[in-house]
């Protein structure tokens, strides 16, 4: 088999897998240090919850979880790709063109990898790979 033939392999649905687990673990982590201050800022956040900090908190905290567990994934990494282009535009696009020097490397990273699940789907290790499995032998 040819390097540029796709693979037959199982291991391209369990890499994506992992991408979306790893990406949610460390996006999960804005989230909480957002809204509990965990792990603990040099500079302690006081976050209002009903504030545009506070829903990107929660968005992070709460759309992370449902990332990681690989539920409703197609529209909720729509709409936290959604949430990073917001901020990238908002706080760091001001600051520089550039995403090295505007401390934007992160979101813009979290924003594309997002978007790519919002088309490519959770994958194999996933409660909608679950669903959809189980919804399909159920049809037979």
């Amino acid at each position: 088999m040819s390097f540029l033939q796709p693979s037959r392999s199982p291991w391209p649905g369990r890499m994506l897998s992992i991408l979306r687990i790893v990406t949610a673990a460390c996006f999960i982590i804005h989230g909480t240090q957002k809204l509990f201050n965990w792990p603990p800022s040099p500079q302690p956040m006081h976050v209002e919850l009903m504030s545009q900090f506070g829903l990107a908190g929660v968005l992070e905290t709460f759309g992370g979880l449902a990332i990681l567990l690989g539920i409703f994934t197609r529209p909720i990494a729509f709409l936290l790709a959604g949430e990073m282009a917001v901020a990238y535009f908002q706080v760091h696009f001001p600051r520089s063109f550039f995403p090295v020097l505007n401390g934007g490397d992160n979101v813009v990273l979290f924003c594309f990898i997002f978007l790519y699940l919002s088309v490519a789907g959770a994958a194999t290790w996933s409660i909608d790979h679950t669903i959809a499995s189980n919804r399909f032998d159920d049809s037979r």
